[in-house]
């Protein structure tokens, strides 16, 4: 006899929307669905007793992407209602393996020979940061990567950096090259008169060091710059 009678422990009506969803990934997989979509099948570990279309919309209305909702805070995803600590922290859980998969594409491999790896690694890493960073990648005489570093985090538009202290640590890591990478929160990647000097600076300081600059990356939201691409360096 079935205990739903009288309508009144009737299953949730989203458990069979959950259901019809887990079956579209299996069959057509994550390019079958849109991006609240894809948010709602991460949701559902985190979220087990209530509808999370709602939320996931909201999460995407508020945030404009998927990338941006993972990359965002955890104190700014919570102002979104229905989206309490737990959910925020399962939120960067997700956004912090993306990551590390990301990573795992360029360890271990020369990285000029993956370099489609090494933007994609970064753009996961830092296109939606709020505040600038500067990282480097440090590799070795194989350009094998041998750390990957932020160095600096700094404001909106700014992020200080020191080209000796950029040099000293490559020293100390016993690398041979760097590639520098910092991120535009505004999105725009275009390269400042600021960036240009400082990372003339780098390889002026670096070259007789036998520390080879091979490239300065600026990740935006709408896009990357390489500076060897612009033929700055």
């Amino acid at each position: 006899m079935s205990g739903f009678e009288d309508g009144a422990d009737e299953p949730p009506h989203f458990l069979g929307h959950r259901e019809r969803l887990k079956a579209r990934f299996r069959e057509s997989g994550a390019d079958a669905l849109a991006d609240y979509e894809l948010l709602e099948l991460i949701l559902f570990a985190a979220v087990p007793r209530r509808d999370t279309k709602p939320i996931a919309k909201a999460l995407i209305s508020r945030f404009g992407t998927f990338s941006e909702v993972l990359a965002s805070p955890e104190a700014r995803l919570m102002e979104v209602p229905g989206v309490g600590a737990s959910v925020a922290l399962h939120l960067k859980v997700v956004h912090a393996a993306a990551k590390r998969l990301a990573l795992g594409a360029v360890r271990e491999r020369p990285l000029l020979g993956s370099w489609s790896a090494v933007i994609e690694y970064c753009r996961v890493a830092m296109a939606y940061e709020e505040k600038e960073q500067f990282r480097i990648l440090f590799l070795d005489k194989k350009n094998a990567l041998i750390a990957d570093e932020v160095q600096q985090t700094g404001t909106v538009d700014h992020t200080p950096v020191y080209p000796r202290e950029v040099v000293k640590r490559a020293l100390e890591l016993s690398a041979t090259a760097i590639v520098l990478v910092h991120n535009h929160p505004s999105g725009d990647p275009t390269p400042s008169r600021a960036d240009i000097q400082m990372t003339k600076t780098i390889v002026d300081i670096a070259a007789p060091l036998g520390i080879a600059v091979h490239d300065h990356l600026i990740i935006g939201r709408n896009g990357t710059v390489s500076f060897k691409g612009l033929k700055l360096i």
